[in-house]
């Protein structure tokens, strides 16, 4: 069996911590890949995005579903949306792919919000964050979110970092954080 991809893993682990009663978070939609798998899953989406571009992709791409909501918003005000317990939470961080490369995803908004997730989400809940460290920002989102999840209390979070160690270019990895209780 082949090792999975990180966004396979990201999957997998999302499939595990998520049934048909629970709410999840898309904080950056992108092109909808993780929206659709989530509304797959889970009762109910939220997704999040700055570029009106983005969630013009994914609404296509989730056309005859309807257990979403799609916000032209910053994942940092999710919690002005979300009035209702969530159970997961996915980051694909970076920029749109086929967009403006430009415009990506800020370290400190982006520590922002993973901080309210991690407070915010319901106890055996699941955040699963992709990490692209291969252009500047990038680089210092991975830095500031592995010292912050690095520090977690260990008996209230468990954190890991899922990688392939052997591949050139500043491959993405995922960090993924449950909340135990």
């Amino acid at each position: 069996m082949p090792m999975l991809s990180v966004i396979e893993f990201s999957h997998r682990l999302l499939q595990e911590h998520v049934t048909k009663e629970d709410v999840a978070l898309d904080l950056t939609v992108g092109n909808g890949h993780d929206i659709l798998f989530l509304t797959q899953v889970a009762r109910f989406v939220y997704g999040f995005d700055i570029q009106a571009e983005a969630l013009e992709r994914a609404a296509t791409r989730l056309a005859g579903r309807e257990n979403y909501l799609l916000i032209k918003d910053s994942h940092e005000n999710f919690p002005d949306y979300v009035k209702e317990g969530f159970k997961a939470a996915v980051f694909n961080l970076g920029y749109l792919p086929g967009g403006d490369k430009t415009i990506t995803t800020k370290a400190e908004a982006t520590l922002k919000t993973v901080r309210a997730v991690l407070e915010n989400i319901l106890p055996g809940g699941i955040c699963v964050i992709v990490v692209y460290p291969g252009h500047p920002e990038g680089k210092r989102e991975s830095n500031l979110l592995l010292e912050y999840l690095s520090g977690l209390e260990q008996t209230r979070y468990q954190a890991l970092k899922y990688e392939f160690i052997n591949q050139i270019n500043d491959p993405p990895y995922l960090l993924a954080v449950r909340r135990m209780k």
